[in-house]
């Protein structure tokens, strides 16, 4: 990992902490009840969004994918961040993702995805790793409802990253999977439905992205989603949109194909990160080989 990408690691992650770290959030206690009796509605609306890492220009040199356009013609009909209100699948397979960091209750998004498991959650690197260690108390609660749970609380029994998150917390790769128990007997996917997932595919693409932005102007009670036409990141070898949503967006879907008649999409990038100069881009990394291991792996368990 060279200088300059190590410089963004640093910054982004002492971001990050600043904002998950603010006075109004709940401490965890220091003898922790199963997670998914843990988060009780007064916590999970409590619960400080982890936001997604904000960077400095200046502080690294742009890196441009080569063979692809650095900008691209804009989607016809853009959305910058508003409540969705079409219904469809995506109501049920995206939620948020609760968590316990250096002994607060954070909050990012995530979505189920087909899985041979049918109980894996895709979302950020930075919702289940941050600052060289794995979060604790992880939940997914799908089609969140301002502290209430329609579909149940689901428990992590493992989270992962990429192994380039994991040794050095690489933005380019910030891809985690969550893998949950089990809840009443039955399956998180055969409850909830999932989302397709795919890998390598066109970086300039119409797409929409899904969150459950918490921090302001946004109150963490709505799935938002932003839509338009991606181009490629100058500061990490993902992808970007114009997107307006905020911390706890962070591991939401981006998906492919979508529809807004059924709600249904292939998902193929993620929340990542913004840039401090540029609030109404989004970024998310570019799903390659790496991220499809992941995948397998999680799938796997």
């Amino acid at each position: 990992m060279n200088r300059t990408a190590r410089k963004l690691v640093t910054l982004a992650s002492a971001l990050a902490l600043s904002l998950v770290a603010a006075p109004a959030a709940q401490s965890a206690p220091a003898a922790q009840s199963a997670p998914e009796t843990y988060w009780t509605p007064d916590r999970m609306r409590s619960a400080v969004p982890l936001d997604a890492p904000t960077v400095s220009p200046w502080r690294v040199r742009a890196t441009v994918p080569t063979g692809e356009p650095a900008t691209v013609a804009p989607l016809a009909f853009p959305n910058g961040g508003s409540a969705w209100t079409g219904g469809g699948a995506v109501v049920t397979t995206a939620g948020r993702v609760f968590f316990t960091y250096q002994g607060r209750n954070a909050s990012c998004s995530g979505n189920a995805v087909t899985s041979t498991n049918k109980s894996t959650v895709i979302t950020a690197g930075h919702c289940v790793k941050l600052d060289g260690a794995y979060h604790t108390n992880v939940v997914f609660v799908p089609a969140y409802d301002n502290g209430n749970a329609p579909y149940g609380t689901w428990s992590a029994r493992a989270t992962k990253s990429t192994p380039q998150w994991e040794a050095t917390e690489d933005i380019n790769f910030d891809v985690g999977a969550i893998v949950v128990s089990q809840l009443n007997g039955q399956s998180l996917t055969d409850v909830v439905g999932a989302q397709g997932i795919a890998f390598n595919q066109p970086r300039a693409d119409n797409m929409y992205a899904f969150g459950y932005p918490a921090a302001s102007p946004y109150d963490g009670t709505k799935l938002i989603y932003c839509s338009g036409r991606t181009f490629n990141a100058f500061l990490s070898t993902g992808i970007g949109m114009t997107c307006n949503m905020t911390g706890g967006a962070s591991g939401g879907p981006w998906f492919r194909a979508f529809s807004e008649a059924t709600g249904t999409g292939t998902l193929t990038s993620v929340n990542s990160y913004k840039i401090n100069l540029i609030p109404t881009w989004m970024f998310g990394p570019y799903f390659g080989a790496d991220a499809q291991n992941l995948y397998n792996l999680a799938q796997a368990l």
